[in-house]
């Protein structure tokens, strides 16, 4: 069992001859440690910047979205104002419109009917 005292790995801590004292050894073989933090802090700003990059294109499409909601909440406003307008009308002109769509029923029946039979003769 390892003592908890000591790390594993290159860095290590040792208790030193006062308690309030920790000694720190650096491994020579893994001095590159300064290397790899500036490419992972590189990697990191990378990412940063492509975070960004896809927050703002969030908020543009969310905008867009937000513009075609007021657009389709628009237009549906207006149909159906204009479906109001048409069964106003319907209803103003209801007996009207019927008997005409009956009276014209009945001619296209008779000028069929005298077509087909004057066309036997």
């Amino acid at each position: 069992m390892a003592n908890p005292m000591y790390g594993s790995g290159p860095l290590r801590s040792r208790n030193a001859s006062s308690s309030d004292e920790i000694q720190l050894r650096i491994d020579p073989v893994h001095g590159d440690l300064d290397e790899e933090i500036d490419g992972l802090h590189s990697r990191v700003r990378l990412l940063k910047g492509v975070a960004q990059e896809i927050n703002s294109e969030a908020k543009f499409q969310n905008d867009f979205l937000n513009e075609l909601q007021m657009t389709l909440m628009k237009a549906q406003a207006g149909v159906k104002n204009n479906m109001r307008r048409l069964n106003k009308s319907i209803i103003q002109q209801g007996s009207n419109h019927i008997v005409h769509v009956v009276l014209f029923a009945l001619l296209c029946f008779f000028v069929v009917y005298f077509l087909s039979k004057f066309s036997r003769r």
